[in-house]
């Protein structure tokens, strides 16, 4: 006998009493279709607590994951690009701007900040993929040169974590000339005998995987993180062949050597702090 019978039967309840659950309450994972709690989510370092698949984030999310309590200080906050080349497309680029900075809250595609990792200070630089596509312009390759900067003059250890399609086409030359300053300035700070640790997300790709994304004391990267210079199809377009399973991935960039490993988000922060302490 079902331990539970309904003694009452055609109950209806009326549609203004039926309650709904609160949104953002649920996390359906976009890999494994399977739900979890929005908190669960978050407190395993937004990755699926099924089938472990690491959710795009941005520099909020980093920042509360890699420092101690969320407590930073961040530089350059106000930072934002001009318009060298009055440059128009389906709209003007201050237009585009703007509305990016409404819609995203963001003042260009990296933050920059230092604060306590595991105790040790560090300063970083965050790339957020939701601005214009993590574009590197000129605001983000100057906000890196002034963080490495900032690590030099303080000796700390200088985290890069990229995410990015690539070269802001708007700013044309502008945007490729960050390549070789940021490339520089990390010169320098190799110079200071700093530590410099290179985390690639999903995805790190165009100028900014050909210039500071690949040039860390130790490249690291989170798990199938496409990793590349030019797209897959840009590529598969071009030999007129198909490519190798996985292509791109960060496990198949580290099988080819490109990368020294690939470390779960979850244990980032002792890694990192790992390799600083190695490095200092």
């Amino acid at each position: 006998m079902s331990w539970f019978v309904r003694k009452d039967k055609g109950i209806q309840t009326p549609t203004e009493m039926k309650r709904e659950a609160p949104d953002g309450l649920w996390y359906l994972c976009p890999n494994c279709k399977k739900v979890m709690n929005t908190r669960e989510h978050k407190l395993n370092a937004y990755t699926c607590v099924h089938c472990n698949y690491h959710e795009k984030i941005g520099s909020d999310a980093y920042f509360s994951i890699l420092f101690d309590e969320n407590e930073f200080t961040e530089l350059d906050a106000n930072m934002q690009s001009a318009d060298p080349l009055k440059f128009v497309d389906t709209k003007a680029y201050p237009d585009r701007l703007k509305a990016t900075m409404a819609k995203t809250g963001l003042k260009d595609a990296v933050r920059t900040a230092y604060g306590p990792m595991n105790g040790l200070t560090v300063t970083m630089a965050v790339m957020d993929f939701n601005f214009i596509g993590g574009s590197m312009g000129s605001v983000v390759g100057e906000k890196i040169a002034r963080a490495i900067d900032h690590a030099i003059e303080h000796k700390t250890p200088f985290l890069m974590v990229s995410k990015s399609g690539g070269a802001r086409m708007m700013e044309a030359g502008f945007s490729l000339m960050q390549m070789a300053k940021t490339s520089a300035k990390l010169a320098l700070l190799e110079k200071a005998k700093l530590p410099y640790v290179s985390l690639l997300t999903d995805p790190t790709t165009g100028g900014v995987t050909a210039s500071y994304a690949m040039l860390g004391d130790f490249n690291i990267a989170e798990p199938e993180a496409l990793i590349g210079f030019a797209g897959p199809r840009v590529i598969r377009e071009t030999i007129g062949k198909d490519l190798p399973k996985g292509f791109q991935s960060a496990e198949f960039v580290l099988d080819h050597g490109f990368l020294d490993f690939i470390v779960d988000r979850k244990d980032l922060k002792d890694k990192l702090v790992s390799l600083f302490k190695m490095l200092l």
